[in-house]
């Protein structure tokens, strides 16, 4: 004889020790009971080991593989070895090196005075008095010595600027070392930091008075080469690879910069032989290509953002 109904339901409904509470009482307590917060605890791993997953294939993509892709020193291969960012006397990071020119010391000197550029006096308490009056009194010091920087351990081996404006506290300006007696072109290779001082101020780190420069150091890169592009002091051109792509870089001041992160070599002429028609321009590899593509996109969304 079956078992009377009300014994089936008494059955299903006892609460033993390991027995399943009945449905209501899960949906009216969704986020106490065991098995929800077991559940709920298996998404948040699975969410987690997702994120870190994400972060390794990013940070192999960003920082190894895309790297390896667009870095090359084909035209200069004794330059890979090298760094590519200057440093302070105190040595913090300083302004990262994005020309190169290749030719002798009076190829140098001969083409950057046909392209309107200066050089700059050594830091002096005279030559220090003078920038002083220069920004304070608004008269120019076309002259004005630079901030030291140091490359390799030493400070530049020269130094130029151009003016802007009506005093040394606007100006265009790059440091030079020598970095090779012989280049794959056989003449000696420089390279340099061209910046542009927008203002005097105090360091952030150091809190002692310098100039600071403008954030698109690209720009600036483009001011010097164009100049001695069209002085006709230029053979041919090319780029290799430099600090790399930077969209908020800090340099031994704290101002802000960002960079593609090339370094455009310019072969100057030999003897100051003016040359009448434009440069020969040797391509980069297609990664670099597409990588300047991007970045350029990328800096005329950030760069408004980072000048003001």
């Amino acid at each position: 004889m079956p078992a009377p109904l009300g014994h089936d339901i008494a059955a299903l409904t006892w609460q033993g020790p390991h027995a399943i509470p009945p449905v209501d009482e899960i949906l009216d307590q969704p986020d106490t009971h065991p098995i929800t917060k077991q559940q709920r605890r298996s998404r948040t791993y699975r969410a987690l080991r997702l994120i870190l997953l994400a972060a390794i294939v990013y940070g192999g993509i960003a920082y190894l593989l895309l790297p390896e892709l667009w870095t090359h020193y084909e035209q200069q291969k004794s330059l890979a070895s090298l760094p590519m960012t200057t440093m302070t006397p105190q040595d913090i990071p300083g302004d990262p090196i994005n020309i190169g020119l290749i030719g002798d010391r009076k190829d140098v000197i001969c083409a950057m005075h046909a392209a309107g550029w200066y050089p700059a006096d050594p830091v002096t308490l005279k030559s220090s008095i003078e920038i002083v009056g220069s920004v304070l009194l608004d008269r120019p010091y076309r002259e004005a010595p630079v901030s030291p920087l140091l490359y390799l351990g030493r400070r530049e081996d020269l130094a130029f600027e151009k003016p802007s404006g009506n005093n040394a506290g606007h100006r265009h300006h790059v440091r030079l070392w020598q970095v090779l007696d012989k280049g794959q072109e056989d003449r000696p290779v420089w390279l340099g930091d061209a910046t542009f001082d927008r203002s005097v101020g105090l360091s952030e780190y150091t809190g002692a008075l310098t100039h600071h420069i403008a954030a698109d150091i690209d720009a600036e890169r483009s001011v010097l080469a164009d100049d001695l592009e069209k002085a006709g002091m230029v053979e041919a051109k090319y780029q290799v690879t430099g600090a790399g792509p930077t969209v908020a870089g800090r340099n031994g001041g704290g101002d802000l910069y960002f960079t593609d992160g090339e370094v455009w070599i310019e072969r100057l002429v030999v003897g100051c032989n003016k040359r009448s028609e434009p440069p020969e321009t040797i391509p980069s590899p297609a990664a670099t290509k597409i990588k300047d593509q991007i970045f350029r996109a990328v800096a005329g969304a950030i760069g408004p953002t980072l000048m003001r």
